[in-house]
């Protein structure tokens, strides 16, 4: 076999692993694929109709960023949604969104403004939408501009691990928080947080950023209340 055709079919794993990875990661991100759902090498090659290394790759993604689990059994399943884990989930992003978004109002560059700003006006049109899975996506990357912004990367994977896991939580309650008349309804979170940004206020900026987890605690537990029955049916 030629060199030019191992790396055609190179670049096809490659890409057909991507492909694999962001529909799964879709999939999981919405809940399509329950929490506890068994993934099944051979039976996802079939589905997609590749061989089982891109889909041993996009697993592999997928487990480093917490999305799916190996049991010690082997055993390969997206990851449970532990609820009752939920008070350490919250301290654990309090504690890096605040880190994070004062790091940003004392490191953040005019192009880092840009980008942020940028961000929020497309978080406000997913807003405007309607569409869960737009939202979650174009909230994730305003925040994670925010955590670019500090410019330290340390920061920046775990905290790409916990707003994927809160993308799914949001996903769990998101009906509720935009039609439920009892809940804190969505709407122009993030102006604040990216104006203290700006002025490079960081004693604000990190005030703003804990509201802001509180607000999406809030939000969650105000659902909790309302459906616990069918919430703790899904972990």
């Amino acid at each position: 076999m030629s060199k030019a055709t191992n790396e055609a079919e190179a670049g096809v794993r490659r890409h057909g692993g991507r492909y694999i990875y962001e529909e799964l990661r879709r999939q999981i991100l919405t809940l399509q694929l329950k929490p506890g759902a068994p993934l099944d090498e051979v039976s996802l090659a079939e589905q997609f109709g590749l061989s089982r290394s891109p889909v041993r790759d996009a697993l592999a993604r997928l487990i480093s960023e917490g999305l799916v689990t190996i049991l010690p059994n082997r055993t390969t399943l997206v990851t449970p949604l532990e609820i009752e884990e939920f008070p350490k989930y919250v301290s654990a992003l309090d504690l890096i969104q605040r880190a994070v978004t004062r790091l940003a109002a004392l490191h953040r560059t005019q192009e880092d403004l840009a980008i942020l700003n940028k961000a929020d006006a497309a978080y406000m049109k997913a807003v405007e939408s309607g569409d869960a899975e737009v939202l979650t996506e174009r909230n994730k990357q305003l925040h994670m501009a925010i955590a670019h912004a500090a410019n330290n990367p340390y920061f920046v994977g775990y905290y790409e691990r916990l707003l994927g896991e809160g993308q799914r939580l949001t996903h769990l309650h998101f009906d509720y928080t935009v039609t439920s008349p009892h809940a804190t309804r969505l709407g122009n979170d993030h102006s604040e947080i990216i104006d203290a940004i700006a002025r490079k206020d960081a004693d604000l900026a990190e005030k703003l950023a804990h509201e802001h987890t509180m607000l999406f605690q809030k939000r969650f537990l105000d659902y909790m209340r309302q459906n616990m029955t069918e919430s703790i049916a899904i972990v």
